[in-house]
């Protein structure tokens, strides 16, 4: 089964395709520029409506330069990133601002969402993983012992020091990561004068629209099946989806990493959840929080922000949404 960013990533392609065709053979001001890279482990689209090629391409360098500074900061695969270094030590001295930017916001989302999103569950996926590879799952003497590593008001952020509480906790940024990449590469784009722009850096950051449509046309990946169980228009709003099928420790879709990080298990009763937010930094961690806390109180936590809404696919398979949320 292609993952949601595969599938994410060939529906707005086809989408440009089709955009090209319908161009072909007339004189318009705007045409769409594309760009594709590999970044954040995934790859990367960045479309682009500018009518200027040379402006348009400019933008789209520097929107991917602010990606790849993300990714140095915080990638858990370079060994040499500031939360690399961070998790190894338990203490990084002079953190680039961003970082500690970012690790600040991480702890007020998850004073917002009562523990539901922390950052600091990285120890736990890492024993699911370890365990999988065996072919078995983590004992409940085994999670006790690494939820006493886990604890997002155990990380100290100040502006020239970063350090943990606790022996042996690590950070894991990939519930937060691709969104501030989405968001500093909109950043980008709007330096350099972009009003329309589609940003694919793992979740979707939405800047107007295409030509001739109101809104960018997205489809939600079905959990169970490969193509779309429903489909979204954004304009100038962010989205991202956290399911229980992107990496799975069991192949019932019982044990995954989406890890409730007050428990240590997957929580049972969601098989998605997308996110519609004004940023996509904001829209990734709440799809990761709002899958953890169940549909009840992810609704009632939805209606409570302001320009943020929520689709919910049950395990079995049944689609329900808050009343903003963009549906086609």
């Amino acid at each position: 089964m292609i993952n949601r960013r595969q599938f994410l990533s060939l529906s707005t392609g086809a989408a440009t395709l089709m955009m090209h065709r319908a161009l072909s053979g007339h004189e318009l001001a705007t045409q769409p520029h594309v760009r594709r890279a590999e970044a954040l482990g995934n790859q990367v689209s960045i479309t682009v409506f500018h009518p200027d090629a040379t402006i348009a391409h400019q933008a789209i360098d520097a929107a991917l330069e602010r990606i790849e500074h993300v990714e140095e900061l915080m990638s858990l695969y370079r060994p040499d990133s500031q939360l690399s270094l961070l998790n190894r030590q338990g203490v990084l001295r002079h953190p680039h601002p961003d970082l500690a930017a970012v690790l600040t916001k991480a702890a007020e989302l998850s004073r917002f969402t009562r523990g539901a999103f922390d950052v600091t569950v990285q120890p736990l996926w890492r024993l699911y993983a370890d365990r999988a590879g065996d072919g078995a799952m983590p004992t409940e003497a085994e999670l006790e012992k690494v939820r006493q590593r886990i604890g997002w008001q155990h990380v100290r952020i100040e502006p020239d020091i970063i350090t943990f509480d606790r022996a042996g906790m690590q950070i894991t940024l990939n519930g937060v990561a691709q969104g501030l990449a989405a968001d500093l590469a909109q950043e980008a784009l709007k330096e350099h004068g972009i009003e329309h722009a589609l940003i694919d850096a793992g979740e979707l950051n939405a800047m107007g629209s295409p030509l001739q449509r109101d809104a960018w046309h997205i489809a939600v990946q079905h959990p169970r099946e490969t193509g779309s169980i429903a489909k979204t228009g954004l304009q100038d709003r962010c989205l991202s989806t956290s399911g229980d099928y992107a990496t799975r420790f069991s192949e019932d879709h019982q044990h995954h990493h989406l890890l409730d990080p007050r428990t240590g298990l997957s929580p049972a009763q969601l098989a998605s959840v997308s996110v519609a937010a004004p940023s996509a930094l904001e829209a990734d961690a709440l799809s990761t929080a709002l899958f953890i806390l169940g549909p009840e109180e992810a609704k009632e936590m939805v209606e409570s922000l302001n320009r943020v809404d929520a689709l919910f696919v049950s395990k079995s398979g049944e689609v329900t949404s808050t009343e903003g949320f963009p549906l086609l």
